[in-house]
């Protein structure tokens, strides 16, 4: 289609065509986001997730609770200063729940990176 799009990753053919931010080959329909020159593929869309005091977060950190949540169905919500470790960071969290991790005694859910501070 375009001379200036790169081949197919998966089945190297040539008529590859763009369809929002993404390449798709219509031979193979493998879809796949363009990587410019000079910048690896992690480093150009990801989005960078803060604590409440504006530290990053990262996959596998451990994070402090910084203010009591409420928890539906349990009698006591998580307190102030619970420690949550091991997190791991989502992209399509539900109401702007960035965060999952598994919290003793009340197991895994998602929690919002501005009520964490990072340990």
């Amino acid at each position: 289609m375009s001379d200036n799009l790169p081949p197919c990753p998966e089945c190297a053919g040539v008529y590859t065509y763009e369809m929002g931010a993404l390449l798709v080959c219509p031979e193979c329909g493998h879809e796949w986001t363009p990587v410019s020159a000079g910048t690896e593929a992690g480093d150009s869309g990801a989005r960078v997730i803060k604590d409440a005091v504006g530290n990053v977060l990262a996959d596998g950190d451990t994070v402090t609770v910084v203010k009591a949540l409420k928890v539906k169905g349990s009698p006591s919500g998580i307190k102030a200063g619970t420690k949550v470790r091991n997190i791991r960071l989502v992209e399509d969290g539900v109401d702007g729940h960035d965060i999952d991790c598994k919290i003793d005694g009340f197991g895994a859910m998602q929690l919002k990176s501005s009520v964490v501070k990072k340990a």
